[in-house]
């Protein structure tokens, strides 16, 4: 066996979730960092992990969460911060990482989604290790994983955070966003062959 595949069979969802919480921290200094070509790059990395990240929470982990003792509570929580944050990176994501104000609002985003996710880890987490055993959070990952491949790409404020809205709502939003990034992608690569033909 393999070192991959052992890593892969022995990860869980909160390991999982984790990881992202680091690569979106990640996302944010290269954002926060960079300029013209790099921070739009970095900031259309940075949205779509957030957008599918908290897609996936919201459909499989969160439903699990409200099942534990005080987990309606912790969830409600969690989805007004998830909310707030969503708004934000709405409005980032319209105004594009070219807009003078970005920067500003950028450290407003970070901070939110940073605050969230450190909650995250320190309750819900320690609720799911908890009271699941190391096959169902592995069993998770795999679920979160499949959401995540099929989850919108851009954040969708108006959607409500729950599982059954994202499930309604979410496949055909995720079609429209992932086509939209592939005609962006399009897009520039055409403009960048133009460019070096000149």
């Amino acid at each position: 066996m393999t070192e991959r595949s052992t890593i892969k069979r022995t990860e869980d969802a909160v390991d999982l979730l984790k990881q992202q919480h680091q690569k979106i921290k990640t996302l944010f200094a290269a954002t926060a960092a960079n300029s013209g070509e790099q921070r739009r790059r970095s900031f259309e990395q940075l949205v779509r992990l957030l957008s599918i990240h908290e897609t996936a929470e919201e459909e499989i982990v969160h439903p699990q969460t409200r099942r534990l003792p005080g987990g309606e509570r912790m969830i409600q929580t969690r989805l007004r911060e998830e909310e707030h944050a969503k708004r934000l990176l709405a409005e980032l994501d319209r105004m594009g990482p070219e807009a003078p104000q970005f920067p500003e609002r950028l450290a407003r985003l970070r901070e939110t989604v940073l605050s969230h996710a450190e909650h995250e880890e320190r309750d819900e987490f320690v609720a799911l290790r908890k009271h699941f055993s190391p096959e169902q959070l592995r069993g998770m990952a795999v679920l979160i994983k499949a959401a995540q491949a099929i989850a919108p790409t851009r954040p969708h404020p108006q959607v409500r955070p729950t599982a059954r809205a994202n499930l309604i709502a979410g496949l055909p939003i995720a079609v429209l966003d992932r086509t939209r990034d592939l005609l962006r992608g399009t897009g520039r690569a055409l403009r960048t062959m133009g460019a070096r033909q000149t």
